[in-house]
């Protein structure tokens, strides 16, 4: 009788706790307010959502996901209905998306504000409103994966390209090339550090003194450019002195005017010696030349025949050819 005492303890014992942890889920799964039903259609996949998933607007939990399956309505679609609060600010511009928390690969239902009107999407056939689900971040990424994948592929056949044997060689020649442009710009360097210490050498040892004979330049070329100035000053003396006697000999009366008179009575002179005195001159010296030629034929005749100044002129004898010319052997 006592074991079955201990025994019948035992099970109200088990029942009462069992009872209180009915309780306290009831108590922790009630609703704290009044919900609405909405529900989702979409053909892309739910990988990670499950039953009792959070419902969030824009971070905020407002609901859960009641029920996953398909849609009736429209084949190969998956249907996902949930509750969210009376107090959500749900609007004619709400949409859902799906959003997977961190590394866990759980998703949960994000609802969001497009910020302009959509059209209204028709309840189903069990009557609840419709939200439009649109797809996800990882969704869009899962649709563009064989266009991602086809340029992954490209590109890997172009770096293959890239690097193939050939390619290489010629890369490597390239670098060697770089390898003795480097040398040589090296080498190009310490000349140019040779040639800067030159040049700098030189100008201490020219320039330096050059520039310090420099002030000593200017300060003659000073004393040159005063007397330039000084001559310059005499030369617009001289200059005004020789205005002022052009401007004495341009005057009228002057000596320009008289020596054009001079010039004038002179050319008168010299065109009365050409009308009267030269011709005269002339008569006289056609007449002495009649005279010598006159005395020169009296000269030639004396010296050809000079008994004529004392016997006279006489008979002319004949010459050879004419006749009665006899030679001087036939008279002998």
């Amino acid at each position: 009788m006592e074991n079955k005492s201990h025994a019948w303890a035992a099970g109200l014992f088990v029942l009462g706790v069992t009872a209180l942890l009915i309780v306290l889920a009831v108590w922790l799964t009630r609703d704290a307010g009044s919900s609405h039903a909405y529900e989702l259609s979409s053909r892309d996949t739910v990988t990670g959502l499950q039953p009792q998933a959070a419902v969030r607007y824009k971070g905020v939990a407002v609901g859960k996901v009641t029920h996953i399956g398909f849609d009736p309505d429209a084949t190969g679609n998956v249907l996902i209905r949930i509750d969210v609060n009376d107090t959500t600010p749900l609007s004619p511009t709400t949409f859902a998306t799906l959003s997977y928390q961190g590394i866990t690969g759980l998703a949960f239902v994000q609802l969001d504000d497009a910020g302009q009107a959509q059209d209204p999407i028709p309840a189903g056939s069990s009557g609840v409103p419709r939200l439009p689900l649109q797809t996800s971040q990882l969704g869009k990424l899962t649709e563009q994966a064989p266009q991602i994948l086809a340029q992954v592929d490209e590109a890997t056949r172009r770096i293959n390209q890239l690097l193939s044997d050939e390619n290489m060689r010629l890369v490597t020649g390239v670098l060697t090339n770089t390898n003795n442009a480097v040398k040589q710009i090296g080498s190009s360097a310490g000349t140019l550090g040779e040639l800067s210490a030159r040049i700098d050498q030189t100008l201490t040892q020219r320039l330096d003194p050059a520039l310090a004979r420099v002030p000593a330049l200017v300060d003659e070329t000073g004393k040159t450019m005063r007397s330039l100035q000084t001559a310059a000053d005499s030369a617009n003396t001289t200059f005004a002195a020789i205005s002022t006697t052009a401007q004495r000999l341009n005057e009228k009366g002057g000596a320009l005017d008289r020596l054009a008179d001079g010039t004038s009575a002179l050319s008168h002179a010299a065109d009365t010696f050409g009308a009267a005195t030269l011709p005269r001159i002339n008569r006289v010296s056609e007449d002495a030349s009649r005279a010598a030629r006159q005395l020169s034929r009296t000269v030639n005749g004396i010296n050809d025949n000079p008994q004529s100044l004392i016997f006279g002129d006489g008979p002319v004898m004949p010459g050879p050819g004419e006749q009665g010319f006899v030679s001087p052997g036939a008279k002998r």
